[in-house]
C-alpha cells in the first residue's frame, strides 16, 4: 500500500472508483444496508434516484481506501497541494479565549484524508476505537498522527476531557449508532426516533471548551479536500438533552446534503430502536 501511495492522485481516485463498484457487487450485505439507509433517509426520492446515489456511494467507498493510503503515507508537500480551508478564524478565536475545542466531524468516506489536511493547519487529537489487531492498530494510530498530535481510545473519557482542558483541539464523531446507553432518540432525516449519543454533551459540560462543527468534502476535478470550520454552537449545551442532540443531528444532515454520495451509508445507523422488542429496520 505504501508503494501504491506514490501513484498520481488522479490514478488513485480512478482505481478507487473501480474497486468500489467491484466490492459493492461482492458485498451484498453492505450493499443492502446502504440501500436501506437511503430508503429511510430519502423517502421523497424515486427508486432510480436512490439507486444512482447508491452506486455513486460505491465509487466513493472505493476511493476512501486509497485516501487512507494518502492520509497515512503521503509526505506533507503532497498533501498541501490538496488542502483547502475556510473559517479557520472561528478556531483561532476559541483558542485566543483560552478554550479547548471539541471539533465535531461526521463519518464521511474521505475523513482520513480530511483529518490529515486539517492537521497541516492545526495539529489536533483524535478520539478513536483502537483496532483489535495490534499491528493494524499501530498503523492506524501512527498513520492518523502523521500531521496531528496523538489519538485517545474511545474508553478514555477522562483523557479527552483532560486534553480539552489543556486547550487542545479534539475530533469527535457523534453521528453513528453507539447503542441506547447515553443516547436520546431524536429525528435524523426521515427517521423520527434515531439513537443519538449524548457524548457530545458530556464533554461539553465537563471540559472548558466550545463545540465547533465542521464540513468536509472532496472537491471536484481532483482539486483535493476542503475543510470548512463553522461558528461554535451558541449556548451549548442548553440543559435540554433532546434539543441539543437534535441540533447535532441537524448539523449532520446539513453536511450530508452537501455531498450525500460521500457519506458513510454502509453503517447501520438505525439498528437501535426505542423499543428493544421492535423488529429491525434492516
Amino acid at each position: 500500500m505504501y508503494l501504491v501511495s506514490w501513484l498520481p492522485y488522479r490514478v488513485l481516485m480512478w482505481l478507487g472508483s473501480q474497486l468500489g463498484k467491484l466490492l459493492f457487487r461482492m458485498m451484498k450485505s453492505r450493499q443492502k444496508v446502504a440501500r436501506r439507509n437511503l430508503q429511510l433517509c430519502f423517502p421523497e426520492k424515486s427508486d432510480k434516484e436512490r439507486e444512482n446515489l447508491l452506486w455513486q456511494n460505491a465509487e466513493e467507498s472505493g476511493k476512501a481506501m486509497f485516501e487512507t493510503v494518502i492520509a497515512w503515507w503521503w509526505p506533507n508537500w503532497r498533501v498541501r497541494r490538496l488542502a483547502h480551508f475556510k473559517g479557520y478564524e472561528h478556531l483561532q478565536q476559541a483558542i485566543a479565549e483560552g478554550k479547548g475545542v471539541l471539533l465535531l466531524a461526521a463519518h464521511f468516506l474521505h475523513l482520513e484524508a480530511a483529518g490529515r489536511v486539517f492537521g497541516l493547519t492545526h495539529p489536533s487529537i483524535g478520539f478513536y476505537r483502537p483496532n483489535n489487531n495490534p499491528l493494524l492498530d499501530y498503523l492506524q494510530y501512527h498513520g492518523r498522527s502523521r500531521s496531528n498530535k496523538y489519538m485517545i481510545g474511545k474508553r478514555d473519557v477522562k483523557g479527552l476531557i483532560q486534553a480539552l482542558n489543556q486547550q487542545e483541539v479534539c475530533f469527535y464523531l457523534p453521528d453513528q449508532d453507539y447503542g441506547r446507553n447515553r443516547a436520546e432518540f431524536v429525528p435524523f432525516f426521515a427517521v423520527n426516533e434515531t439513537a443519538t449519543t449524548t457524548g457530545t454533551l458530556l464533554f461539553a459540560k465537563a471540559a472548558n471548551c466550545v463545540v465547533i462543527p465542521i464540513y468536509s468534502s472532496r472537491l471536484p476535478n481532483y482539486q483535493g479536500y476542503q475543510v470548512e470550520i463553522l461558528p461554535p454552537f451558541a449556548e451549548f449545551p442548553s440543559g435540554d438533552d433532546k434539543a441539543d442532540v437534535t441540533r447535532v443531528n441537524q448539523w449532520v444532515e446539513q453536511a450530508v446534503l452537501k455531498h450525500p454520495e460521500q457519506y458513510m451509508w454502509l453503517h447501520r445507523r438505525f439498528k437501535t430502536r426505542p423499543d428493544p422488542e421492535a423488529p429491525s429496520l434492516y
